[in-house]
């Protein structure tokens, strides 16, 4: 891992180094002028560390304007990078003239338009969030059909508010779910928001039962202030444990950040009672199907939010996002309904999940589906 982090590094570095010297080279009237665009660039990117690791010495409402400002510099940074090495492409394959990436305003103007408009777009993309439907019929005994919302990767905090968690649990209300389940990453990276905006009460106005597993976020949080906020907001947490409720199972398990983990087969009741699995990394699918887990929920991969991030995450893992079958296992990996980072997706999506869950006999309209 350590490995990895310095290979990340340096490539970031150099990728730094490359769109400063671009910029350099395309800002038109001189010296100050290149020096001056080139400058903000870079401020722009140290903003990102301090917010990072400063943001805890600000009160809130600054730590939350840092926070939404600076991070918008990552989405900059990899869309100048990837507009600068197809210009690039395209200069050595003469396919556009030199003088568009040397002191050219209009060529300045056109990226920074670009950018601004994928922010934008992003951003709206961003606060629409899709609602998913999934009908899952069992010859497993149940005490009444079920409709139940999922959803994983709220990350609340500095920039996800309470206003916006307000709105989140108002989409939840209006489906009458009997329960919520919650894949893990709560919480962004700081208890403090939440304590301060006191988030907790906003999830007393569910009308159902919350029960919630922890995911990286809470560890990088630390688990401890979290234990605390799920307790605060009434929201049942499961660490490697299962609650048995309106007939069905409920298995949390402990987030592979833990390194403590029980095996599923310990906690499964395959025999008899319908189970769902919530486990915050989807890795290791197989392992759900040996156990003969009916249904299994997981997030983390956020579809890596913005494209072509996205091509990364469907080749790190064996199913990024959507819903899928492994034998008489069903799944569903989320993209998230919140967000780490600036709120911005391109290609991807924000979503909740509403599962139905029907005795076979029953009859119904509604037909579980593929995401498109």
């Amino acid at each position: 891992m350590r490995t990895i982090l310095i290979v990340v590094l340096v490539l970031m570095l150099v990728g730094v180094a490359y769109v400063s010297w671009h910029l350099w080279r395309i800002t038109p009237f001189g010296g100050f002028a290149k020096l001056a665009v080139v400058a903000l660039f870079l401020l722009w990117m140290a903003s990102v560390f301090v917010s990072l690791f400063a943001s805890e010495r600000f009160s809130v409402p600054v730590a939350t304007v840092l926070y939404e400002v600076s991070y918008t510099w990552l989405i900059a940074f990899l869309y100048l990078l990837i507009i600068f090495v197809v210009a690039d492409v395209l200069t050595l394959c003469r396919l556009h003239a030199k003088t568009l990436l040397n002191d050219s305003g209009l060529g300045l103007c056109s990226i920074i338009g670009i950018i601004a408009a994928i922010m934008v777009a992003g951003n709206i993309h961003y606060r629409h969030k899709y609602r998913e439907e999934l009908t899952i019929r069992t010859s497993k005994p149940l005490e009444k059909p079920l409709t139940i919302v999922l959803a994983s990767d709220l990350h609340i905090g500095y920039h996800n508010r309470r206003a916006e968690l307000a709105r989140w649990i108002d989409l939840w209300n209006a489906e009458q779910p009997d329960l919520v389940l919650i894949g893990g990453d709560i919480i962004d990276r700081s208890t403090r928001p939440l304590f301060e905006e006191d988030c907790a009460s906003e999830f007393h106005r569910l009308n159902a039962p919350i029960l919630s597993v922890l995911g990286n976020h809470e560890y990088i949080s630390g688990v401890g202030g979290a234990e605390q906020f799920f307790a605060d907001a009434h929201i049942r947490l499961l660490k490697d444990e299962y609650l048995d409720s309106l007939g069905i199972r409920i298995i949390g398990r402990n987030d592979r950040s833990s390194h403590r983990r029980k095996p599923l087969s310990e906690l499964a009741d395959t025999t008899r009672t319908f189970t769902i699995l919530l486990d915050h990394q989807p890795f290791d699918l197989k392992e759900a199907e040996a156990a003969g887990i009916d249904f299994q929920f997981s997030g983390h991969t956020h579809r890596g939010q913005v494209w072509p991030i996205s091509w990364i995450t469907d080749a790190m893992y064996e199913e990024s996002w959507g819903h899928h079958q492994r034998g008489a296992t069903r799944y569903y990996i989320s993209s998230g309904l919140g967000i780490w980072g600036p709120k911005i997706r391109v290609g991807t999506r924000s979503e909740y999940l509403v599962l139905h869950l029907v005795p076979q006999y029953d009859k119904v309209d509604n037909a579980g589906k593929m995401p498109k």
